[in-house]
This record gives C-alpha cells, sequence and structure tokens, in this order.
C-alpha cells in the first residue's frame, strides 16, 4: 500500500468515528437513554442517503469493518459474562426470545424483500 491509499483508508475511518462521535454527542444530550452508536448509524445513513457522504467515501473502511465484524463481537461477549448469574437463572427465558425474535426477524426479512423484488 502506498502513502495516498494509507491517506484514504484513514480519511474514510475519520469519517465513521464523525458520525460515532456525534451520535455519542447526541446521546449524552438527550433526556432520556439511547445508544449513540445507533444515532450516529442513523446520521450517516442520512448522509449517505441526501449525498452529504459518498459510499466512494467510506466504502474501503465499511468492506473491512464487516469483513471483521466478528471480531468486533468480542467485547461484547466477554462483558455480557458480568451478567453470568442473570443467564443461569433465566437461560430458558433468554433462549425463546432469542429463537422467536429471530424467526420473526427472518420472516420480517423476507416479506420485504419478496415485496421489493416484485416492485422491480
Amino acid at each position: 500500500m502506498n502513502r495516498v491509499d494509507n491517506m484514504k483508508i484513514v480519511l474514510e475511518l475519520f469519517i465513521i468515528l464523525i458520525f460515532t462521535l456525534l451520535g455519542e454527542l447526541i446521546a449524552s444530550i438527550l433526556p432520556f437513554s439511547f445508544p449513540g452508536s445507533v444515532i450516529g448509524l442513523l446520521l450517516l445513513f442520512v448522509a449517505l442517503m441526501t449525498k452529504i457522504v459518498k459510499v466512494d467515501q467510506i466504502k474501503d473502511v465499511s468492506k473491512w469493518l464487516q469483513k471483521n465484524m466478528a471480531f468486533l463481537f468480542v467485547p461484547l461477549c466477554v462483558g455480557i459474562m458480568q451478567y453470568f448469574d442473570i443467564i443461569k437463572v433465566s437461560w430458558f427465558e433468554i433462549l425463546l426470545i432469542l429463537v422467536v425474535s429471530t424467526i420473526i426477524t427472518l420472516i420480517t426479512t423476507a416479506v420485504i424483500a419478496e415485496k421489493g423484488v416484485k416492485h422491480e
């Protein structure tokens, strides 16, 4: 990789981090609890839809983040072990909720995708 490629990747990462920071800032100001990361994603989505940020401006870093998503969940999985006592007591309810919500998500996604294909 040459210097120009490195600078492009740093700029792409900077754009994504700016939206993450804005989301966290807005979340800290809100009078209710809401994840800043979700707000940042919504802001990035709006910026992409309005062409304030173009897909090419974050494409390479986004692909890298997508490929390494499993690695990014390791801290979450380790952190959840703090609540092992709760999980141990309620494992069946948690499992049931996970299975039902996954089925609902799959069905909803299939219905929306099918309607999207029919409209094309």
